[in-house]
């Protein structure tokens, strides 16, 4: 029988490539810069795996270049790169990385919100100068964290992941979701349930977890800032397109939030030149960017392209209805 062949956009790490060479005859984008459209499409011609990123589009035009392909292995918990229907109907099956990087991504929410809160992109700027000029009482003064409320949007794993480290800085957390959560993980987690516009109005810090989807894109817009406080911070870390740039531009222009820190942005890898400000912290969609966390993301790519190419269950499928038998 012969080898399966795979395309991987990426080269991957060790432990990655590892799991794949035994099982697969697999042809990897080496260089740093990401691959053309047209090598993909090129090198996809005769591939059952294709390993990505969420910089690649898996769409009509990709699968009809790949007649052989028989599982997207998306290496990210976000698909919005995959069109999964156009994958169903073709019989190809879509996977995602869940899981593995929820407390890595929560972490870096905190870190975001700590960063814009006490002004550290500032600090930082204003310490390498050489302009720096001492202690002063009343330099880049910044707002505490601890005791603050945070709202929570989107109360997933991530979101829930957000909730425990909360407890240690004494913070009241709300939250909203389209599902309330059981009663008992309210309890666990010291979470009061909200809608939209009264999450808005109560949390000095609101996070956004949630996917994107048809209804939460453009999330926040012009009205959703209205409604925020004049002192609040918002952090993104989930997925550009739910915040409506222009929006929040003209939200810190105004005065209407304090500050904002993203980690995406509604046109990757462009960003809004109305968020390089003072008040907003940038960060290059780095979330899930521990080694740890990213070659875990990368190995399980590797293992549900094996599990399906071998005749088993991925066990990450998006779309179950396009497996066989």
């Amino acid at each position: 029988m012969a080898t399966p062949k795979v395309l991987a956009t990426h080269r991957l790490f060790d432990a990655a490539r590892k799991t794949l060479q035994d099982n697969c005859d697999v042809e990897y984008w080496e260089k740093s810069e990401r691959p053309p459209r047209e090598e993909v499409l090129r090198r996809v011609k005769d591939k059952e795996g294709l390993i990505c990123l969420l910089t690649e589009k898996v769409d009509d035009e990709l699968l009809q270049a790949a007649p052989k392909l028989r599982i997207a292995a998306n290496v990210a918990v976000g698909y919005d790169n995959i069109d999964v229907p156009a994958c169903t109907k073709r019989g190809v099956v879509a996977t995602n990385t869940p899981g593995v990087l929820d407390e890595t991504t929560a972490d870096f929410a905190w870190t975001l919100m700590m960063a814009v809160a006490r002004r550290l992109g500032e600090g930082d700027v204003l310490a390498r100068s050489g302009n720096w000029k001492g202690w002063d009482l009343d330099q880049l003064v910044g707002t505490d964290v601890w005791g603050k409320t945070l709202g929570i949007v989107g109360f997933g794993r991530i979101g829930r992941a957000m909730a425990r480290r909360a407890g240690g800085f004494q913070m009241r957390v709300i939250y909203t979701d389209a599902v309330r959560a059981p009663a008992d993980a309210e309890k666990e987690l010291r979470a009061e349930y909200r809608d939209m516009n009264e999450l808005l109005a109560e949390a000095d810090f609101i996070s956004v977890h949630t996917p994107l989807l048809p209804e939460t894109h453009g999330l926040f817009n012009a009205a959703k800032f209205q409604r925020m406080k004049r002192t609040a911070f918002l952090i993104n870390t989930s997925r550009g397109p739910v915040v409506d740039e222009a929006a929040l531009v003209a939200a810190l222009e105004d005065g209407k939030i304090a500050g904002a820190a993203l980690d995406v942005y509604e046109k990757e890898p462009v960003i809004h030149p109305g968020l390089r400000r003072s008040n907003v912290v940038l960060a290059p969609h780095i979330a899930s960017a521990s080694l740890e966390t990213r070659t875990k993301m990368a190995c399980m790519a590797a293992e549900n392209v094996i599990a399906l190419l071998q005749g088993r269950r991925p066990a990450n499928v998006l779309n179950p209805e396009a497996l066989k038998g």
